[in-house]
Parts: structure tokens; sequence; C-alpha cells
């Protein structure tokens, strides 16, 4: 077996100047490389900001003049070195047939209508999603807790947030401080996620504070979007690059995930940007292979300091840099050596930062170790073995075709799961009673310990189509039989990472499995990969059809024709089932001819619109120097920590759903001799009564929120209503 034989990574290149790395430029495709470093600028923007981030919040100096200081020239040189060796062109979607031809590929020029179809689909996916993006910061799931992550850390510039107890008088007893998302730990509260995000939308709140930071999402997006299209222009061929681009860009995963703060787009840059630099490294020589592969292998590691189930995704870059070893691959030791960095800042925050969040979800990580260390040990004891032999060569087919029957099995025993496999596991109180209250909602039977992660392939199907998971299991079987004869060097550590990655996240999804909200863990890597490997799988066709590789089609002027219906084609059924699901394209019964056309779909539905000037109306009304007590439990949850940081009052709230009058007096009492004045908060106005005081409505949301369903795709919103009363008893 052959991993990125020189001779088939390099080719021949026009004659030209020198680029400082040894290789030969091109001076001619300058669209190639204008898209090359267009598509990997924002990972390496991210990577140097994150880079900085980390030190200076871990030493309470998250603050916006020095993350400029540090994290400017960090990115003038991440840019620097990261654009310097990038390609001009790429092969093409389909290698030649013929052995003699496939190791020197011809490689065509990138047109300019590639790059700008490319770019046009990103920045339409942008607008698009600014225009309808949410403003998601009341705490009731992830992207509000980034939000107010976030917040805390670009005007206070440290963690962890101080309880502040003094303001209530010392510890009254009953009186918590802790709420969704954010633990209480001692004397602290500790936010409950990675911090790789809340560094990027700290950004936000600098330039232009909450308005901005909300509309930070669509702009990630559309990054992640534009950094595809560049892996699609490497590994298949820039004219197929708009296409891919549009499929990713309607999917409902992608909208969704970048109409608020999820960390999966971030994720997303990263670890597609990852691959399209270790997939240039490929392609240079001497120290532009070394710098590219570090690079690359820091973006992919870096993914952990934003999700840290990014650790699973990957996993298969540790036998990837084993087989580089064995080959005495220049790119080995240095793509290692990013990866390592990338992944110590993401287990130090994990640690230092967020332990509390590891130690709650210690059940999924201490099996992901395990399965992690196994590689390590494994993959070291191959490399020991194989270091002067080298890599074993394929000989024969039966392996090749053995890897290529495997990938389609696969895919046909996710599409029979459901009917051989009801996937349940014991739940918490809490989880059983919002999987119930989902359930009746969708009219299915009350079944709190079910998952439905048995239909994990149907929500893709449901998402790109089942079309697009067809050709994307060709290309993995087709793909798989190349890598293993060295045919397709450049597609190796993808084809390798996207096939676990698709894997394990459709068999254990981890994730509470209303839609769209579980449609999030499709992003990073399921959607792109099925996207990628279908697109490469409609070049395959186009290519066997215009060299006449189906018989009776290689008839002079028939394949022309044929290769422009089968391409009109493939475009059509990866981009039409996405279309439908995102838009709720229907027909029903009316208008002029009997009949009309319907979009009734989430791509132009806004949720959670309002909370911005909600929070805002809040917080004025709450005086100067209170102290805020929440009476009402789901309000504590919700809004303990906004009240807290972007109300700037010291906030608490009670162990109890229903706490007695004794209990609330006494710390009414604590917060009086501290010298502040106590603030009650509830949902209704009865909570608050009898504890006297003038009582006020001080928030009156009438919004609305994301769909959950749970065994068909999202086409709708749910109303949600929320609250909130105020009272200043009588000192």
């Amino acid at each position: 077996m052959s991993v990125g034989a020189q001779t088939e990574t390099n080719g021949p290149t026009p004659a030209g100047v020198t680029d400082g790395g040894g290789r030969t430029a091109d001076p001619g495709d300058t669209a190639g490389r204008l898209f090359g470093r267009l598509t990997v600028l924002p990972a390496l923007v991210l990577m140097a900001w994150l880079l900085a981030g980390l030190p200076l919040l871990l030493v309470g100096r998250f603050t916006p003049t020095l993350m400029l200081v540090v994290s400017v020239p960090l990115t003038v040189v991440l840019v620097v070195l990261g654009l310097r060796w990038i390609p001009g062109r790429w092969q093409g979607a389909l290698p030649a047939r013929r052995p003699e031809r496939a190791r020197r590929p011809e490689r065509a020029r990138t047109p300019w209508w590639a790059v700008a179809g490319v770019l046009a689909v990103a920045v339409g996916f942008g607008v698009d999603q600014l225009i309808y993006h949410s403003q998601f910061i009341i705490v009731m799931r992830d992207p509000a807790s980034y939000i107010q992550f976030g917040y805390w850390i670009a005007h206070h510039g440290s963690l962890p947030v101080p309880q502040d107890r003094a303001a209530f008088g010392g510890s009254p007893p009953g009186l918590l401080f802790r709420s969704l998302a954010f633990y209480q730990v001692g004397g602290a509260i500790v936010p409950q996620f990675m911090a790789g995000q809340p560094m990027i939308l700290a950004a936000g709140y600098w330039v232009g504070g909450l308005g901005v930071a909300v509309a930070m999402a669509p702009l990630l997006g559309a990054c992640g979007v534009l950094t595809f299209g560049g892996l699609v222009a490497r590994l298949v061929g820039p004219r197929w690059a708009p296409l891919a681009a549009l499929a990713l860009a309607l999917s409902l995963p992608e909208q969704f995930t970048s109409r608020s703060a999820y960390s999966e787009p971030v994720a997303q840059i990263l670890f597609l940007g990852g691959f399209c630099l270790i997939i240039d490294s490929l392609d240079a020589e001497r120290i532009g292979a070394r710098v590219t592969a570090a690079l690359g292998g820091l973006a992919l590691g870096l993914i952990v300091l934003v999700r840290i189930d990014g650790v699973s995704d990957i996993l298969p870059v540790i036998p990837y840099c084993g087989v580089l070893l064995v080959s005495r691959r220049k790119q080995a030791v240095p793509l290692l050596s990013g990866l390592l960095i990338g992944l110590i800042y993401g287990c130090y925050d994990g640690l230092v930062l967020s332990r509390p969040y590891l130690s709650s979800i210690k059940s999924a990580l201490v099996p992901l170790a395990l399965v992690t260390g196994a590689v390590i040990i494994a993959t070291s004891v191959a490399v020991a073995a194989l270091w002067r032999r080298g890599l074993p060569t394929i000989r024969g087919k039966w392996l090749p075709n053995a890897v290529a029957l495997l990938a389609v099995a696969v895919t046909i025993g996710f599409a029979v799961r459901p009917y051989l496999q009801t996937v349940r596991a014991p739940s918490t109180p809490t989880f059983s009673k919002v999987m119930a209250g989902y359930q009746r909602a969708n009219h299915l039977p009350v079944d709190p310990q079910r998952l439905y992660y048995e239909i994990s392939l149907h929500w893709v199907f449901w998402y790109i189509g089942v079309p697009a998971v067809v050709l994307g299991t060709l290309g993995a079987a087709l793909l798989s039989r190349r890598c293993l004869r060295g045919r397709a060097p450049a597609w190796t550590l993808p084809l390798m990472t996207f096939a676990w990655a698709i894997v394990t996240t459709l068999y254990q999804p981890g994730i509470t499995p209303d839609q769209p909200w579980a449609s999030r863990r499709l992003v990073p890597s399921v959607l792109p990969g099925f996207i990628l490997l279908a697109v490469w799988a409609s070049g395959w066709l186009v290519g066997r059809l215009g060299q006449g590789g189906f018989g009776r089609l290689r008839q002079p002027g028939f394949g022309p024709v044929t290769c422009g219906v089968v391409a009109c084609c493939c475009a059509a059924v990866l981009l039409l089932p996405a279309a439908k699901t995102t838009f709720g394209l229907g027909i029903k019964h009316g208008g002029p001819v009997g009949i009309r056309l319907t979009a009734d779909g989430m791509a132009f539905r806004t949720t959670y619109r309002g909370e911005v000037a909600a929070v805002e109306g809040m917080c004025a009304a709450i005086p100067r120097g209170s102290s805020v007590v929440i009476v009402d439990y789901g309000t504590a949850d919700r809004l303990t920590q906004v009240v807290r940081g972007m109300c700037g009052d010291p906030a608490g709230r009670f162990a109890v759903i229903t706490p007695s009058y004794r209990t609330v007096e006494r710390v009414l009492r604590g917060i009086v001799r501290a010298g502040r004045r106590p603030v009650l908060l509830a949902a209704k106005k009865s909570q608050l009564v009898r504890y006297g005081g003038q009582l006020r409505q001080i928030m009156r949301l009438r919004t609305t929120q994301d769909e959950s369903t749970l065994t068909k795709p999202p086409l709708h919103t749910w109303p949600l209503k929320m609250d909130v009363w105020m009272s200043e008893p009588a000192q």
C-alpha cells in the first residue's frame, strides 16, 4: 500500500518561478491560487484568535487591548505561513483510468466562474442567515449558554464567575447561585461548555455589543460553506465546488446552526480547513509541506477547544500519522506536532475551566478516552513493527473489494436499523419529563427512555435526500479501493475521517433526539462528508461517460450530450431534496389552475425574536444596587445568569420549586443587612403577592421557538411565552 507517493501528488508543474518552498509555482492560475487562499483564511484567523485567547483567559487578562496585541501579530504570522504555499491548481474530479496516466494527472486551470460561484453561495448564505438570524440569549439551550458565557468573559476577562454571596448577607440557607449551563462549585460559578466559541463571540461584543455578537453566527456559517467549497475544489475539482457548496448551504441543519450561536459552524471551519491545509501539504515540498501540515494538524486539534466530542471526529488522524511515519513522509512529524498542540489547548481548557462539565459527561468521555488510548497504542506498535520494512504492498483485489463492499453494507445496515432495533437507555427524571413532553406533542406513545437513534440515517435522508446518500456510498466504495492501491493519496485522510465520523455519529448521536436540535450533530462532518462523496461520485459518473466507459455509450457524439444530462441530473438530486425540507415545498389545492406551490418550511422563519429587547427592558427595570432573588424555579434556570451577567446585578435562586415564606424572608433580611435593595422575580404575579411591595411586569415576551419533532423533519415553529414580574418587598 502506498500513501501519497510523490509521483502521484506532485505531477508535472508548468515552468515558472519557485515559491520559496522548493516547488515550482504556476503564475498563470491566479483564480486557483486566490480560491485556495480564500478558503483556508477563515480557519487560519480562528486558529490565531483561539491560540491567543486561551492563555489570556487562564490568567484573567482576556481584554480587547491584550487580545489585539497578541492575536494580530499571531494572525499575520499564521496567514502568511498558511497562504504562502497554497497551490494554484488541483487535480480534477476523476483520476485517469490507466495507471500510467494516473501517476501524472492533468491539472486544469481553475475557472473564474467556479471561484465566483462559491463566493456567491457563501455570501448569499451569510446574508440570508443574517436576515433570519435568531436572538437566542435567554438560557434554554446551548446557543444562549454560549452567548452568556461570551458576554461574561468579554466584559470581565476572567473565569470563574463569582457568586457574590456578600450581596445577600453571606450564605442564607436554601439560597443557590447555579442555573442552566452554569454550575455552582464552591464559591464560584463555572460555565458548562468549552471556551472556544465564547472567546469568538467576545469579539462580537467588543466590536458592536450584543447585536453584533448574535449576528456572528451567520458569518461563521458562511465561512463554513466557503471552506467546504475549498475542500471540494481540492478533492473533486473547482468546477464541482459551487454545486457542493450550494447543496450544503441548502441543508436545514447548516442553516439551523448558522442562525444561533452554536459551536458546530466553528468546528466545521476548523475541521474542513484542517483538511485543506493537509492536502496542500501533500502538494508542497520541503518547508512548505512541513508548515502547512503543522497548521492543518493544529486546526484539527483546536476543534477540542470548541467541542470536547471533537476528539472522536479527529481520531483517525492518529493512524494516518503512523502511516506517514512509516512512509518517511516529511509531513508526519509536523502534522502530529500541530495536532498535539491543539489537543493540549482543548484538554487544558476542559480540565481547568470546564471540569464540572467534563465530570457531568464522564460516562461518555471515559469510553472515548479508552478508545483513544487503544488507537495510540495500536498505532505505536504498528509503526515500530513496520519501521524497517515499510508499508506492505496490497496485492490482488480482494482487500480493496472487501472494503468497498463494507461501505455499502454499513449504509444498508443503517437503513434497515429501524426495523431491527429500538434504542432505549436509562435516563434522568428531567430527561424523561422532556422526552415525554415531546412525545405527547408529536402524538406518539409515551416512552421516555426511547432515544430514536435507530432512525439517525433517516435524519440524513430528510436533510439532503436519499440520492445523496446513495451517491456518497458509491463514492466511498470506489475511493476506498483507490486509497488502498495508492491511487488517491489526497483522499486518504479525509476518507478515513469522514467514514469514521459518519459511522460513529449515526450509531450514537449522543444528543436529545428532537429535530432540528439533534441535526446539529450532522453539521461538522456527516453532511459535508456525504455531500463531498456524492459530488465525487457524480464526477466519476460524468467522467466515465465522457470516456465511453459504459459500453454502448461509446458512440461518437453521444458522450457529451449524455455527460451534460447526467451532470444536470446529479445536481438536481443533490439540491432538490435539501430544498424540499428546508423550504417545506409542497403542493396544495387552490390558485388559478387548481393547485399552487407552497413553501412552509423553516427557511423563512425567525425564532427567538425579541429576546434582546426583552432582556434590555428587564435590566433597565431592576433598580441599581439591587440583589435579585428569583423565586420561580423555571425562571431561575433561564434568567439567573442573564441577570448576573447582562444586568450586572447579583442573582440567586432557591433549591426547591416552591420556597417557604420564612426561607425567602431570611434571604431578604440578609440583603438589607448587606446595604442593598432586595428584588424578587417570578413568572407569575401570584408568586410575589405575599412578600409585599409594589408589583410590576418587567418582561412580556411573545415569540417563537424551534419545533421539536421526533419522527419527521421539522417544518414549523412553536410559540414561546415568557413573563417576568418584579417586586421590591418593604425593607
